[in-house]
């Protein structure tokens, strides 16, 4: 199971971090992606980690996001920095156990995260 925390409310050029974290399994064992849904918007590729270590970042937080692995707490962590009040969001973290390929599309990954929402005000 997976379990997407850190949202929050944020005023504009604020940071937040959040984590995702698996139980019954190691996530350095997944490829783990970050997608995020805006009001009336479809839910859109955010970021992915893949388990050797690979990264991948859509262009619009390229420079303002960062996604990592804590391997001692077993989740991944998106740190965003700079926020925009575009970045209103849920956010949710899903995992695959394939090492790498399409990373950015919603069917490459097997199991989802309830998401956790994040609020930027201007």
């Amino acid at each position: 199971q997976l379990q997407a925390s850190g949202g929050g409310l944020v005023q504009a050029g604020g940071s937040l971090t959040l984590s995702c974290a698996a139980s019954g399994g190691s996530l350095r064992s997944y490829t783990t992606g970050w997608f995020r849904q805006a009001p009336g918007k479809e839910r859109e590729f955010v970021a992915a980690f893949g388990w050797s270590g690979n990264r991948k970042y859509t262009d619009s937080v390229k420079g303002r996001f960062t996604i990592s692995r804590d391997n001692a707490k077993n989740t991944v962590n998106l740190r965003m920095n700079s926020l925009e009040p575009e970045d209103t969001a849920v956010y949710y973290c899903a995992v695959t156990t394939t090492v790498w390929g399409r990373v950015s599309e919603e069917n490459f990954y097997r199991s989802w995260g309830q998401g956790t929402q994040v609020t930027v005000s201007s």
